[in-house]
């Protein structure tokens, strides 16, 4: 995610649509300034999910989303890194 996404709880807003929406994996903060969320469900979960993240949290500004598969990692949570 781009734009302003860092410092305004975009991470943690990430972490409790991933429990809402029963996906596993994390957010992360990028030197960059961007935030990296990786995410593994069903396919319904994951529209979900992208759908929260494309809106965040009431002081984000997201300005640009990079959706791309990656490879299967394994993972059994959500956690913020």
């Amino acid at each position: 995610m781009s734009g302003r996404v860092q410092g305004v709880g975009y991470r943690a807003f990430a972490e409790r649509a991933a429990l809402e929406n029963s996906v596993s994996g994390y957010a992360r903060n990028l030197a960059d300034g961007r935030v990296e969320v990786y995410a593994v469900g069903l396919p319904p979960q994951l529209d979900r999910f992208s759908g929260a993240l494309r809106v965040g949290p009431r002081f984000a500004d997201i300005r640009g989303v990079d959706e791309q598969e990656a490879a299967v990692e394994n993972v059994t949570s959500f956690r913020i890194r």
